[in-house]
C-alpha cells in the first residue's frame, strides 16, 4: 500500500539544522511532485517547499527561503528538507505530501515534529 513515512525531526536550538527526510513506497515516487508542508496547532496546514518530479524545479515560502533546501533522489523513492538557520517560528509537524499532476491521486505522510528551542 501506499505508504509516506517522515523522519529527521527532533529537538534543535535556534540557529541549528535538521534534515528530514521522507521515503515512499506504493507508488511510482519519479512520476509525483513532491512537497513539504508544516502546521502548528490552530493554525492552517502551510506550503513550505516543492520539488517537480524529476527535480528540475523547486518552490519555497518566502518565510523559508534561503534557509531550507528541498531534493530528491528518485532512486531511493525519498525527498529531504534540509533545514539551516533554524528559528522559533519554525516550530510545527512537518508532513510529506505527494501530487501526481492531472490526476486525482494525493498521498500525506503521518508528520514528523519539529521543535526550535533553547
Amino acid at each position: 500500500q501506499v505508504q509516506l513515512v517522515e523522519s529527521g525531526g527532533g529537538l534543535v536550538q535556534p540557529g541549528g539544522s535538521l534534515r528530514l527526510s521522507c521515503a515512499a513506497s506504493g507508488f511510482t515516487f519519479s512520476r509525483y511532485v513532491m512537497r513539504w508542508y508544516r502546521q502548528t496547532p490552530g493554525k492552517e496546514r502551510e506550503l513550505v517547499a516543492q520539488i517537480s518530479s524529476a527535480g528540475q524545479n523547486v518552490n519555497y515560502a518566502d518565510s523559508v527561503k534561503g534557509r531550507f533546501t528541498i531534493s530528491r533522489d528518485n532512486a531511493k523513492n525519498t525527498v529531504y528538507l534540509q533545514m539551516n538557520s533554524l528559528k522559533p517560528e519554525d516550530t510545527a509537524v512537518y508532513y510529506c505530501n505527494a501530487e501526481r499532476p492531472l490526476f486525482a491521486t494525493n498521498y500525506w505522510g503521518k508528520g514528523t515534529l519539529v521543535t526550535v528551542s533553547s
